[in-house]
Parts: structure tokens; sequence; C-alpha cells
């Protein structure tokens, strides 16, 4: 095997320069950006099983809901839907700040963002006490609970995430990046209201219809 060792080094040929590019980039530009859109759609046809699960369910009985059951309450999951549509502003709001790359903004809407799911948390709870039937009652409320539980899960999940990003906010200096973190979590935010809007329509009104 002959050594290289002694050999003049070749000469290097650039082919490109990369020094111009931003270090850093948001919405369709940013990578993380198609995660997230990625994610909606593969947790949105999640949802969209779970609703046509219920629907042939109810397409089959001969009545709605089945077993005898009652329709759930409305009370609690009005409040719910209420704060859901509502928790859309601060949401926006954070999200403008983002864009503009307002740090105090962004820090204070987002430590609210933290804060409004934990009350919508508290009002699903209630939700669950009345729904009028228990998962293991019949198909009827295995497809309820599947419904609500599924949402429940992406509250939390989404509730988690908009925490650890906040931490991050208070404890570390704020970039480009961060920005484009809080945007990607606006928008989830945003899927997660409007996941809510047919499962309610299909939950609480459809057995009304019926």
């Amino acid at each position: 095997m002959t050594s290289t060792l002694g050999k003049p080094p070749r000469e290097i040929e650039i082919v490109g320069n990369l020094s111009n590019l931003p270090a850093s980039a948001r919405g369709p530009r940013n990578l993380v950006w198609w995660g997230n859109i990625g994610f909606m759609l593969i947790e949105g046809t999640g949802f969209a099983l779970a609703a046509a699960a219920y629907l042939y369910l109810m397409t089959q009985s001969s009545e709605w809901p089945a077993g005898g059951a009652q329709p759930p309450g409305l009370f609690w999951s009005g409040l719910f839907t209420a704060g859901m549509l509502l928790s859309q502003l601060p949401n926006l709001w954070v999200l403008r700040c983002a864009r503009n790359k307002n740090v105090a903004g962004t820090r204070i809407g987002t430590l609210a963002m933290s804060v409004i799911p934990l009350l919508l948390m508290a009002a699903r709870a209630m939700e669950f006490r009345h729904l009028g039937v228990a998962w293991y009652d019949s198909a009827y409320g295995s497809a309820v609970w599947l419904l609500l539980v599924l949402h429940t899960t992406h509250l939390i999940t989404e509730w988690g995430e908009t925490v650890v990003i906040g931490t991050w906010l208070l404890t570390h200096e704020v970039g480009d990046d961060q920005f484009a973190d809080v945007e990607d979590n606006s928008n989830y935010w945003t899927f997660v209201v409007l996941c809510w809007l047919p499962v309610y329509a299909l939950v609480y009104w459809a057995p009304r219809a019926a």
C-alpha cells in the first residue's frame, strides 16, 4: 500500500457558496412545519376513522342512542366548546406575536395557552361524568368514549408541548427557531379546536336529530 504522507494536499474545488442562506426559517420553508402538517393529516385520519365507526353503528341501529341510553348532557359540553372557540383569541394573538418576533408577547401568550387547557380539561372531566353511558355498556357507549378520549389525548398532548415551549421561552434566549416552534404549536392548537367541532356535533347533536 502506497503511503500518501508527505504529498501536498489536493486543491479544494468550491462548487457553491451557502454562506448567504438563513440560519433558520419558518412556515413552509421549515422542515418542522411540514412535519407538523403531516401529524395533523395522520391524526385527522384517526378522527375520521373514529367518526366513521360511530356513524356506521348509528346507521345499523334501530334507535340512537342504542340500548335505551339518553343523549349526553349539553351544559358541560357546551361550556367546553365555548371555551375551545374562545381559546382561539389568545392563540391567534400569540401566533401574531411569534410572526412579528415580539418576545414579551410570545412569552405571555404561551404562558396563557399553558393555563387555558387546564380549565378546559376540568370542563372535560365534568363532561365525561354527564355522558349518560359507560364505555362498556354498549357499542354506542364505546364509540362515544372513543371519540372523547381521542380528543382528550390530543388536548393533553398539546398542553404538555405548550408547557415545554413556554418553559424554554422563559429560561432561554428567544430566537428565530423558538418563534417558529411557537407558530407550529399555535397551528396545532387550531387543529385540535377544529377537530372538536364535528366530534361535538356527532356526540351531542346527532342523537337528538336521529
